[in-house]
């Protein structure tokens, strides 16, 4: 998808770092109006949000969304459970992952994709604490590693 047709609004930094992310899915996430112009000025917060499969249904829980200032009396719980839109299938399967061990279902990103609100979910396991550290120690060897090639070919074309 081009990057006009998608605009990404936030992203959940925090969720690549504290999960491994097995497979990631698009849902589209129903919303009363006020909700949709926060959103796009971009006042979301992923805080301890995650989907959970409920009755059939794919529910977003503890995303918050502030009120919009312009719609006083028309502004809904901003941390209100928000219904994601999946198609049976892809509900099924979310069950059937979600049951197995350890897995969890996170955002990753809401943008707007043709005007209409999507959330990227992600099927993840959690990381230990120990996990964490060998990620940031491994990204810092490749940065140092990058670091040395750079500089090594800076210093051959002299």
């Amino acid at each position: 998808m081009s990057e006009q047709a998608r605009r990404v609004v936030a992203r959940n930094r925090k969720a690549r770092h504290e999960y491994d992310v097995l497979e990631t899915l698009e849902a589209g996430i129903e919303l009363r109006g006020p909700e949709v112009k926060s959103l796009r000025a971009g006042h979301v917060s992923f805080q301890d949000a995650f989907a959970r499969v409920e009755r059939g249904e794919v529910w977003l829980h503890s995303l918050h969304i502030s009120p919009y200032e312009q719609a006083n009396r028309n502004n809904v719980d901003p941390v209100r459970p928000r219904r994601l839109l999946l198609n049976k299938a892809e509900i099924r399967k979310l069950v059937s992952q979600t049951e197995e061990k350890g897995l969890t279902v996170v955002p990753l990103e809401i943008y707007f994709a043709r005007g209409y609100a999507k959330v990227q979910l992600a099927v993840a396991r959690g990381r230990k604490l120990h996990d964490k550290r060998e990620e940031l120690k491994r990204r810092q060897q490749d940065r140092e590693a990058r670091r040395a090639i750079a500089a090594s070919r800076g210093s051959d074309s002299r």
